[in-house]
């Protein structure tokens, strides 16, 4: 397990008006690991990753990056920093292939016209990392594509442009039994790669299969963040549902699972 966070939230706050959505929330995300973000509908999940990829400003709270300060004020700063989000919608145009998908708004140009040997060249390199072998051909229209093949160019596509944090929200909602199979292997290599993979997910028995951490946020606060090997689906879902779990704890040389987040724990 990794010693220091890569990413490191502290005391996050961001309100709408009058409407306090996140109090007080920390989040910390190790380097070759996944961390699982799980929480109830309007639980602040959703809200919490758009502070983390700059579509939100946060109001107050720090944020701290391979142990430095930094301010995300647009996607395009935390993308300079490495992070990468992958929406449900997934943002792939039916209309264009994988390639031409890959480096959407991105492309590689020779002079004026668009170097494709290269595009095509590192998209196929980016898929062979991550042992995808699914894919018939680059220049397969999206539209031809599975659920899962869809997923893995999009989780592809963030890999693409040497991304340190890959964020997935949601990524077997709509899939299968086989095809969320693969997209688990997928996210589990992302890690086993040195990528932090922060994973949403409503679903324990997938977060189970490939979380190394999972953080619970309960009506927009962090009820904890803990070893998925130090608790069990019903104390998870306690965190989700009530935003505390009676039996819970955690070994006292575990400083960085936020011991202090625990439910009566001294505030």
């Amino acid at each position: 397990m990794a010693a220091k966070p890569l990413l490191e939230l502290r005391g996050i706050d961001k309100s709408f008006g009058p409407v306090r959505v996140l109090h007080d929330v920390s989040l910390s995300v190790y380097p070759g690991e996944v961390t699982a973000l799980v929480g109830d509908n309007g639980a602040g999940k959703s809200t919490l990753v758009k502070c983390i990829s700059g579509i939100y400003p946060i109001d107050a709270g720090t944020v701290t990056f391979e142990g430095r300060e930094v301010a995300v004020h647009s996607p395009r700063d935390a993308a300079e920093l490495g992070i990468e989000v992958v929406y449900q919608d997934l943002a792939l145009c039916d209309n264009l292939d994988i390639v031409q998908n890959m480096f959407l708004g991105r492309e590689i140009r020779r002079g004026i016209a668009l170097d494709e040997p290269a595009m095509e060249r590192l998209a196929g390199e980016t898929l062979a990392s991550l042992s995808v072998r699914s894919v018939n051909s680059l220049r397969q229209l999206v539209s031809s594509l599975s659920g899962g093949e869809r997923q893995t160019v999009a989780i592809a596509k963030a890999v693409l442009w040497n991304s340190r944090i890959v964020i997935l929200d949601e990524p077997t909602a709509a899939l299968g039994v086989a095809q969320t199979t693969h997209v688990l292997e997928l996210v589990r290599r992302l890690a086993d790669n040195g990528l932090s993979v922060v994973l949403i997910s409503h679903n324990m028995n997938d977060v189970f299969a490939v979380a190394d951490r999972i953080a619970a946020l309960y009506l927009g606060r962090t009820a904890a963040q803990v070893r998925a090997s130090d608790v069990t689906h019903a104390q998870v879902v306690e965190l989700i549902t009530i935003g505390r779990s009676g039996n819970l704890g955690l070994p006292p040389e575990a400083p960085n699972d936020f011991a202090d987040l625990l439910p009566g724990a001294p505030r």
